[in-house]
This record gives C-alpha cells, structure tokens and sequence, in this order.
C-alpha cells in the first residue's frame, strides 16, 4: 500500500483516502514499482485536490534518516567537544596566570635565597673577627682538615644554582651560624662571670685630682709614686664596690687614714683610703655596688676624696686600665 503525505486547510475539512495503486496491467503499461519499496510524499490543496507528489525509494529515505541521525549525534559530539574546549581554554589562562605568579614568587624567593646567603657570609667573617683575640684554640670548627689533590671543582656562580641547591647551602650556612653563635654564647657567659669580677665600675662619681704614676708631692715637692688615683667627692658620698669581693681589711691607717681592702677574683685586690667611715668589716661579702663606707679626709690628706687602688698579684696598677663603667 502507498504512504501519501497531505496538507489540510482546516479543521472541518476531511483527509482524502487513500487509494490503492492499480494493478498493472498485463500486456499493457510497463509495471510500476512494488509500493512497498518506496515512500510516496503527496502534497494536496486545501480542498483535496492533490499539486505534487514525490516518490522515495526505501534505501534513500532510510539512509536520510540513519545520515540525519548520524549528523545529529557528530553535531552533538562536537557542540560538547567544543563546550569542553571552552572550559580547558577557561582554566588553561587561569593555570597561566597562576603560573606566571608562581613563577615571580619563586624568583623572589631565589634572590631572597642568594641574599640571605651572602648575609651569611658576612656573619662568617663577623663571627671570625670576634673569635680572632681568643687564639686558634677556643675558634670552633679548627679541627683538623688536612687534605690534598689537585682536581678543582668548576666554579658554580649563586645565579646557576638550582633554587634546591641554593635552600640546602643556605641550610648548612645557618647550621654553621647557629654553632658559632652557641660556642660564642657559651664564651661570653664565662667572659661574662670574669668581667663581673674585674673591679670596673667606678666607685665614686667626680673628676681625678691625681692621676696613677709619678708626682710632685703635695707636702715635700719632692717626684714619688701615686700608686692610684685620687678622686674627687664630697664628705660623706657613698663609695661602692666595683666588683664583688670579700674584705680583707676595714680600719685606720697611718697614711690612708680608715681604709678598706676588698679581695677579688684572680688575685686582685681594690684599696678605699681617707674615708670617713665604713659600712662594711673584715670578713664580709659585699656585691657589686655594695656600699662599702663613705669618702672622707682621714690620713694623709689635703681636703675630701677617695684614694682608689688597685693590686694585681700585689703590685699597684692603672685603675683607668680596668674602669668603663
């Protein structure tokens, strides 16, 4: 049976029927197609009559739809090839720009690297001038490293440094450092301890009358030693212990008149003379700047002041060499 496509005018009017084609003839016409082999498309006016009607092979209508179906499914495929490239291109200048920041972060950090490193370098030369006064001895890392060989290893500049590389030298230099600055640390402290027993705090504040050494003597005229120095300070200032100490002596004395002998560590030892009066006796501990009496004109004196001495091993030495405080 044939397959007639129609177009209607309206609603009221009817679909034509359709008609089965005539059996050929026989001996008559030339046969016409099996209508099973074909699709017939039939194009009529709105009051039946038919204007055009188009035969279609079977293979050719089938293989339209299978192409338009083909079609349909490749459009898809690349409407969502296409919705996927333009997200990949989305994210591809988002990882782009990401890049490029990362790219500047990690340079930064390189220099940053390359400069810290060099600051290290001048930590190392800091550190060897400090430890330079103590000797070979006391400088950490002076072990012996003795080797030889002729081969030398090419010169690699901090710029063709791989940022790995450059971290792990930066590492060891910071190692390094942190050992000098402990073994500097731990020098100090006993620097420290031996300083704190150095009589270097000044005992009275006020200008020197007379200094250390040789002069003209106040009573004779005549050159003699000054074994300290002559301070001045007003009757009754406080006189403090440059350095903690045990006294030795507290009491009068021909020359020095009430005199104080403090014993420090290292065997030295800090003379207090003409004063007034002392807070202290023999036997007592005093601190650094503990009042240990108070200035005066007692002994052999022209007017108030303190006479400041210092022994070492019992010989009179400069007390300017040992005063910074």
């Amino acid at each position: 049976m044939e397959r007639h496509a129609v177009a209607l005018d309206g609603p009221a009017e009817r679909t034509p029927e359709l008609r089965a084609a005539p059996a050929p003839r026989p001996g008559g016409a030339r046969a016409r197609t099996n209508p099973r082999t074909q699709f017939s498309l039939l194009i009529v006016r709105g009051d039946g009559a038919r204007v055009l009607r188009l035969n279609f092979p079977r293979p050719v209508v089938t293989g339209t739809f299978v192409a338009l179906a083909v079609c349909m499914a490749v459009l898809g495929v690349l409407v969502g090839d296409w919705v996927q490239l333009r997200e990949l291109t989305r994210e591809a200048k988002t990882f782009s720009r990401q890049i490029t920041d990362q790219r500047a972060t990690i340079d930064s950090f390189n220099r940053r690297v390359a400069e810290l490193r060099k600051e290290m370098v001048g930590w190392r030369e800091l550190h060897a001038r400090i430890w330079e006064p103590f000797g070979p001895e006391l400088t950490p890392g002076r072990r012996d490293r003795g080797i030889g060989g002729g081969a030398r290893e090419a010169d690699r500049s901090p710029a063709s440094l791989h940022p790995q590389d450059e971290i792990e030298r930066l590492a060891e230099s910071v190692v390094e450092q942190g050992d000098n600055l402990r073994a500097l640390d731990r020098l100090m402290t006993r620097a420290g301890k031996a300083l704190a027993a150095l009589p270097s705090r000044w005992p009275v504040r006020g200008a020197v009358n007379s200094e250390f050494g040789n002069r003209l003597s106040p009573w004779t005229q005549v050159t003699e030693f000054h074994g300290g120095l002559d301070i001045n300070a007003n009757q009754g200032t406080p006189v403090r212990a440059p350095a903690a100490g045990t006294v030795t002596f507290a009491g009068a004395q021909p020359e020095y008149g009430i005199l104080v002998i403090v014993e420090h560590d290292n065997d030295v030892r800090s003379m207090y003379g003409h004063l007034s009066k002392t807070s202290v006796k023999q036997g007592d501990w005093v601190q650094r700047g503990g009042v240990i009496g108070f200035s005066g004109n007692t002994g052999r004196s022209s007017g108030p002041h303190l006479h400041y001495e210092i022994l070492v091993k019992g010989q009179p030495v400069n007390p300017r060499a040992y005063l910074w405080d």
